[in-house]
């Protein structure tokens, strides 16, 4: 396949490194991937990109949870993207709702003002949107450049007919498949749909080096230990891509 896209979602710069290595030919970065993304430092985005040299779109996400933001958090989010736009990111990845489950129309317009022409990723906010069909129609009137969708399901091989239906409704937007993406998945994916646009992680859990470890204590989350870290593992992205390059 020409013209693929394999968007790497990382919260490090160890794990950007490595998606570059294994051939990833954008980024999506963020902090605490863990917990599903929140917005990254500039300071990791000013030492991520000394290291790599493919684009990076910035998730912003002031925190935790639903995508329906109190005006405190869209004044956060409004100065994120006018700040990580000035130092150079490629794009962003934001998403905002009202509490009936539609797009917030007026928020997200005052975010795409701010990123000043730069691509902007509508985030699986749209996967929890009480119509994803409407919601695509104002993506479209919003300009929006790519929705990043599971096809409204937990996993983008549950969500498949969604997201086919998108492909096919999508006209200039670009459909990103996420959630559960692996080499393998990719494989099903490229078979039933019509996708060239995929976003994982490939991540690996590795030990802490920690050689004294209190189990007893819980810094954030009760059973998210301390002493795991998760990181890209190049060969993974390797593999996703050679399966892109040779369908």
């Amino acid at each position: 396949m020409k013209n693929f896209t394999l968007e790497c979602c990382v919260d490090s710069v160890e794990s950007a490194i490595q998606a570059q290595l294994g051939g990833a030919t954008r980024l999506e970065l963020c902090s605490n991937l863990i917990i599903g993304g929140t917005s990254p430092s500039i300071s990791l985005f000013k030492q991520v990109i000394k290291y790599v040299d493919i684009p990076i779109r910035v998730l912003l996400r002031p925190r935790f949870g639903d995508f329906c933001y109190t005006p405190y958090e869209m004044d956060i989010l409004a100065d994120e993207v006018e700040s990580f736009v000035s130092i150079g990111a490629d794009g962003i990845v934001i998403g905002c709702l009202n509490e009936d489950g539609s797009l917030d129309i007026d928020g997200m317009s005052c975010l795409i003002e701010k990123a000043k022409g730069v691509p902007v990723t509508l985030h699986r906010a749209f996967d929890v949107c009480a119509n994803q069909k409407l919601a695509l129609e104002q993506a479209k009137k919003l300009g929006i450049s790519t929705i990043l969708t599971s096809g409204a399901k937990s996993s983008a091989l549950e969500g498949i007919e969604c997201i086919q239906e998108l492909c096919n409704s999508s006209e200039n937007i670009e459909i990103l498949a996420g959630a559960g993406i692996k080499p393998e998945t990719i494989k099903v994916l490229l078979e039933k749909t019509s996708l060239k646009s995929f976003h994982m992680s490939g991540k690996i859990l590795k030990q802490s080096k920690m050689q004294y470890k209190n189990y007893d204590v819980y810094m954030g989350l009760n059973g998210i230990s301390e002493y795991e870290i998760w990181r890209t593992d190049k060969n993974i992205i390797k593999q996703a891509r050679t399966i892109l390059e040779n369908s």
